[in-house]
């Protein structure tokens, strides 16, 4: 459903016949897909199709799980392998990306995490050597995050973070590293704020582009981690930049 709906945000809308042909769907199949996203309020059903009620729709977190999973998957790997063995604090944003790195993590002997994501808190609950610190705050049911004051309250208290992973909805040399939500984007810039470095997991359809809200200019990024889809000219203007960038 996330392809379905990212073809009718690029486009503004779409008939069940387009969405048809693009996808080789049923219209059956079609309908049932645009009924659900419209019952989570990412778009709107008309009379043959579906339409954007306003701009480009966040995907949520159940639906962005099942994208780009094995670039995501490299990405992790190759942002896991930047944290050292030894002792060693970690901070973590929501996202799935992100939730990747921090899985490829469970080996870790001696590691602290902080993160304000619910998901990346109870998959790592399960691994006892592993000191989990969960933020407060209010949830954000598309990210699953604990965002607000008591979120950036929690990032401000901590004294030392070795390492921030930070997800995003775009990086660019222009826009830096950018989000859906303002209240989101402030308490993930709460998070940099705090971290010796700052590594950006991104997938390549992510590069170059900018969401709403900033999160960290690019001066305060010291690594991206993306895949070989990214756009090479923008990775060009990152790198030019200063940013160490990773193409897992």
């Amino acid at each position: 459903m996330a392809d379905i709906l990212d073809f009718v945000s690029e486009r503004g809308e779409a008939s069940i016949p387009e969405l048809s042909d693009h996808f080789g769907a049923s219209a059956a199949t079609l309908r049932r897909d645009l009924g659900l996203l419209a019952d989570q309020g990412l778009l709107v059903r008309t009379h043959g199709g579906a339409t954007m009620s306003g701009g480009p729709s966040e995907v949520p977190v159940a639906l962005r799980d099942t994208r780009f999973a094995d670039a995501k998957a490299r990405i992790a790997r190759a942002a896991a392998a930047l944290i050292p063995r030894e002792r060693h604090a970690v901070s973590f944003s929501g996202g799935t990306t992100t939730a990747c790195v921090a899985r490829e993590l469970a080996w870790h002997n001696d590691l602290t995490v902080v993160t304000n994501s619910l998901t990346i808190a109870t998959l790592l609950a399960r691994f006892p050597r592993l000191k989990v610190v969960m933020t407060g705050g209010i949830l954000r049911p598309q990210s699953l995050e604990l965002v607000g004051i008591l979120a950036e309250g929690t990032f401000n208290a901590v004294k030392h973070v070795g390492t921030a992973i930070l997800g995003a909805d775009g990086i660019s040399a222009e826009d830096g590293v950018t989000t859906h939500d303002e209240t989101e984007a402030r308490t993930n810039h709460a998070m940099v704020s705090k971290a010796d470095r700052t590594v950006v997991v991104a997938d390549g359809s992510k590069v170059g582009r900018a969401a709403f809200a900033s999160m960290a200019d690019i001066a305060e990024v010291d690594i991206l981690v993306t895949d070989d889809s990214a756009d090479a000219e923008e990775l060009g203007r990152l790198r030019a930049l200063g940013v160490q960038v990773i193409v897992a």
